[in-house]
């Protein structure tokens, strides 16, 4: 079955589920597709079952890490640490990873751009992490009006899905200078460069409203 899981996830990362038939993924492994519809009705079965494979990886590690945090915080988590336990983490798994990990990234910011059925499968595999996440930065800007929490996390999960794309933009447009497969080198910046957006919102929402007020 492992077989079968990596041969769909690299040709769903590389042409999406509309890109891929059940029989495109027996010929990769060199079986009947027969038996691929032995074990999944459709493509979007198989492709659901991909995703949950390494999801509670991610998950349980994104656990892990908040929970360590919060206990080195003692009551007082920082934006850029808490960013830091919950993006860290995550990059982590792809720096040095193998290619199978690496195709799972680009799934995942496929799923976050497809709005017909990917914000379903995000729902319902991390959502609650993703609360987590947001419980501690409403700690750490206890003043900051909840909806620019939102919005800030929403700016950082489409800079991390556009990462995990490893589309080569950045490649091109630094004529070499930055790499998309240079996850160490998102995970030098990218939390720090998030916490200053953060930080930035609520110090000018903060400033608006003393300035409606007077």
């Amino acid at each position: 079955m492992e077989q079968i899981y990596d041969a769909a996830e690299y040709l769903f990362s590389k042409h999406g589920l509309y890109g891929v038939t059940l029989r495109d993924v027996a010929q990769r492994i060199g079986v009947h597709h027969s038996l691929l519809n032995y074990y999944f009705k459709d493509k979007k079965e198989l492709f659901d079952a991909v995703v949950a494979r390494r999801a509670p990886v991610t998950i349980e590690r994104r656990n892990k890490a908040l929970d360590e945090y919060e206990r080195e915080a003692a009551g007082k988590p920082t934006v850029e640490g808490s960013l830091r336990a919950f993006l860290d983490t995550d990059l982590d798994l792809y720096i040095g990873a193998d290619e199978g990990w690496k195709n799972y990234a680009a799934l995942g910011a496929q799923i976050s751009n497809t709005p017909e059925w990917g914000a379903d499968l995000m729902d319902t595999h991390f959502d609650a992490i993703v609360l987590r996440l947001i419980g501690l930065l409403k700690r750490a800007l206890p003043d900051c009006p909840e909806e620019d929490i939102f919005w800030g996390y929403h700016f950082v999960t489409g800079a991390l899905m556009l990462t995990l794309g490893r589309t080569g933009r950045i490649d091109r447009l630094s004529g070499g200078l930055c790499e998309s497969d240079d996850f160490a080198a998102v995970k030098a910046r990218m939390a720090t460069f998030m916490a200053g957006g953060f930080l930035a919102i609520c110090e000018k929402r903060a400033i608006d409203r003393k300035e409606s007020l007077g």
